[in-house]
C-alpha cells in the first residue's frame, strides 16, 4: 500500500501535489488546510484520504474531519493530529493520546519543519512530520512524505520535495 502524507497546504495546491497523490493508494493529511479546494481535488481520483483538521482550518474542515485519528493498518497502529510536538518535546495532551493509542506511528504536522525521527520515551514509536506543501510558512522547500507500508512494515520512505517556496508565489 502506497501512502502520500501531506500537511499544511494552507489553501494552495498544485499539479505536484497531484501526480504524487496519483502514484498513492491512500492520501493523509495532517492538517491545515485552510479550505477545502485541495480535499476536493484529491476526491476527484477516488483514493481513500485519512485527515485531520488542523488549528487554521474553518469550521467546514472540523464538521468533515476529526482533531485526532487513530487507525491500523496491517498490524500498525497510527496516530494523526495537527499539532503533535517532537520527540522531548510532547505536549502533556498528545502525551496522553501516545499513552491511550500507544501508536507504532505518530504523524503531526503544523510546525512546517520536515521531521522523522523516533522517540525513545514511547517504545521508540516513529514520528512523522512531512513539513508543508503549501506556500505560507517560513519553510524554504515545500515537502511531503511518501511510503509503502508491506507486511505490517513502513518500507520505502522517501522525502518529495515540490520545489521552493518562493517560487510558488
Amino acid at each position: 500500500m502506497k501512502i502520500l502524507l501531506l500537511s499544511d497546504n494552507h489553501a494552495y495546491y498544485d499539479d505536484a501535489i497531484l501526480k504524487h497523490a496519483e502514484w498513492a493508494d491512500e492520501i493523509w493529511h495532517a492538517g491545515d488546510w485552510v479550505n477545502l479546494d485541495l480535499y476536493d481535488e484529491l476526491l476527484r481520483l477516488d483514493k481513500p484520504i485519512r485527515a485531520v483538521w488542523g488549528n487554521a482550518d474553518p469550521h467546514e474542515a472540523r464538521l468533515l474531519f476529526p482533531e485526532n485519528l487513530s487507525f491500523t493498518i496491517q498490524g500498525l497502529r497510527f496516530l494523526i493530529t495537527h499539532i503533535g510536538g517532537y520527540p522531548g518535546k510532547f505536549p502533556a495532551r498528545v502525551k496522553a493520546l501516545l499513552q491511550q493509542y500507544q501508536p507504532h506511528v505518530f504523524i503531526c504536522g503544523h510546525s512546517h519543519i520536515l521531521r522523522v525521527m523516533r522517540a525513545p520515551e514511547f517504545n521508540n514509536m516513529l514520528c512523522m512530520n512531512p513539513g508543508a506543501c503549501g506556500l505560507q510558512g517560513f519553510h524554504q522547500i515545500r515537502t511531503a512524505l511518501r511510503f509503502s507500508i508491506e507486511k505490517g512494515q513502513l518500507t520505502q520512505l522517501e522525502v518529495v520535495e515540490f520545489g521552493a517556496r518562493k517560487e510558488a508565489l
